[in-house]
C-alpha cells in the first residue's frame, strides 16, 4: 500500500478497530452498474449556482467554484445505480473517477473525484473510521523526501494549521482496514482543477463544497469500496 497523502503518529495508528469483520472468501469485485448511468445536465437534481457558490464555514471563507470551467460528468449529480453494496455507503470507481454515496432503490449521489497517481493508489474494502471539519494536514515522510520544503508541515512540525489553502480543505474523512488508519482520506481540495485526474498521493479529493456534502451524510463507521 502506497503511502497515503497524510503522516500521522504511530500512536494514533491503533485508533478503535474497524467493524467490518474480515472474511476470507470475500471479495472486492466492482458492482453491477448501470450500462451508462450518467444523466443529462437537465437531470442532474441539483442548482449548481447555489450549491456551488461561496459560503462561510467555521470562520472560513470556501471560494465559489468555477463549475462551468468543470467536465460536467464530474459535477454532483443523483444517477441510476445498480448496485449490490448496501445505501448509505460509499463506492469509489477509480476508472471513471467517481465517488458514489448509494441510495436506497438504485439510486445514488455521484461526485466526481480526485485520485492518486499510478503507483499512489489502493483497491479495497475499508470503512470511513471518523471524520473531521477543517483538518491540521501533516505531509508524509516521503513526501517531504521528494519535496523538501514541505518539512515545516511534517508531523514533528506540527502540520499546517486549518484553512481554505490546506491540502486536506473544509473536510477529511479518515479510511480505516481492520481497524488501521491507511493514512488515505476522502477530503475537499482547494484546487478544483484536480477533479476527474490522476494527481494525488492516493487520497480521494473532491469540490470542496461536495466534501461538507459528503461529511454531512456520512455517519460512523461507513462501509467503503474501492473499485
Amino acid at each position: 500500500m502506497a503511502a497515503g497523502c497524510e503522516q500521522v503518529p504511530k500512536t494514533k495508528l491503533e485508533v478503535v478497530a474497524a467493524t467490518l469483520p474480515e472474511n476470507k472468501n470475500e471479495t472486492t469485485t466492482a458492482p453491477k452498474t448501470a450500462k451508462d448511468n450518467r444523466p443529462k445536465p437537465a437531470g442532474t437534481g441539483f442548482a449548481y449556482d447555489e450549491i456551488y457558490a461561496a459560503l462561510a464555514d467555521g470562520g472560513f471563507d470556501v471560494p465559489a467554484v468555477n463549475y462551468r470551467a468543470i467536465d460536467p460528468q464530474y459535477l454532483r449529480q443523483e444517477v441510476e445505480y445498480i448496485t449490490a453494496e448496501p445505501a448509505y455507503s460509499i463506492v469509489v470507481d477509480t476508472n471513471e473517477r467517481f465517488l458514489y454515496w448509494v441510495l436506497p432503490r438504485g439510486r445514488a449521489i455521484r461526485y466526481g473525484v480526485g485520485l492518486g497517481t499510478q503507483g499512489r493508489s489502493w483497491k479495497g474494502r475499508a470503512v470511513v473510521q471518523w471524520k473531521q471539519k477543517w483538518p491540521r494536514w501533516k505531509a508524509p515522510d516521503d513526501m517531504i523526501a521528494r519535496n523538501p520544503e514541505l518539512k515545516p508541515y511534517g508531523v514533528e512540525a506540527g502540520g499546517m494549521a486549518p484553512g481554505p489553502r490546506n491540502p486536506l480543505g473544509a473536510r477529511a474523512m479518515y479510511i480505516f482496514q481492520n481497524g488501521k488508519d491507511t493514512l488515505y482520506r476522502i477530503h475537499g481540495s482547494p484546487s478544483w482543477r484536480t477533479i476527474g485526474k490522476n494527481s494525488s498521493s492516493g487520497c480521494v479529493r473532491m469540490l470542496m463544497q461536495d466534501a461538507i456534502d459528503l461529511y454531512d451524510r456520512v455517519k460512523g463507521k461507513t462501509p467503503l469500496l474501492v473499485i
